[in-house]
């Protein structure tokens, strides 16, 4: 990871999180940047090496996003970490972790905004059906409206509760609440059916995590 990448991950997400949230961003083994906050600091320097238990070395094992509470043993302070893997052409190449002195409230906000023609629309988490991926953008479907989002999938994913948005795809998350039908597909994969008839796959990445997560 170069740090014009670093540069461009960090403008992206400087609009979202309160400031009093720490940044950190790793490659598969230690930090390549770190920026602490007035609130909680972890002493983190570019070169250390991701310690085991920490919310990083949570998202690299398991190749998913994790929101978890981390005892003070792995730093020092306790914290809250939203920590999502970096995951080029099928490869984890990194993780990105937020740090909250304590669990922030859901979503940071309950709604995502679509643009739709040349109008933007806040539609509630909970009315999403799926998000995929197209042209670098976010295609977000709901049952009465489908539009927009500029960041990409796993921008948005940092955002989505982890007890209602699952990742199945490289392509796509869905909202567990609107699967309709788990069905089997070739070479140990799934197909959904989601309630609104569209055909989702889970794909042989993902679909040992999907498995667990929904306890099948």
């Amino acid at each position: 990871m170069d740090p014009r990448q670093i540069e461009e991950i960090m403008e992206v997400i400087k609009e979202f999180f309160p400031e009093n949230t720490s940044i950190a961003i790793s490659d598969t083994n230690e930090y390549l940047y770190y920026q602490p906050s007035k609130k909680v600091d972890l002493k983190i320097k570019p070169g250390d090496p991701i310690k085991e238990g920490s919310a990083a070395y949570k998202a690299l094992t398991h190749g998913q996003k994790i929101n978890s509470y981390i005892e003070s043993d792995v730093f020092g302070v306790p914290y809250y970490g939203m920590s999502m893997p970096l995951i080029e052409e099928g490869e984890t190449k990194g993780a990105i972790t937020a740090i909250f002195p304590q669990k922030p409230s859901p979503f940071l906000t309950n709604y995502i905004t679509v643009k739709i023609d040349d109008c933007w629309y806040p539609i509630k988490h909970n009315q999403v059906i799926y998000l995929e991926t197209q042209l670098r953008k976010t295609f977000v479907k709901t049952m009465h409206r489908e539009g927009y989002h500029r960041l990409n999938l796993s921008d948005l994913e940092l955002f989505l509760a982890p007890d209602s948005f699952i990742r199945c795809h490289r392509s796509y998350i869905v909202n567990i609440d609107f699967i309709d039908e788990i069905q089997p597909d070739s070479h140990s994969t799934f197909l959904l059916i989601m309630k609104d008839g569209t055909r989702i796959p889970v794909s042989q990445r993902y679909a040992s995590y999907f498995r667990r997560s929904l306890g099948f």
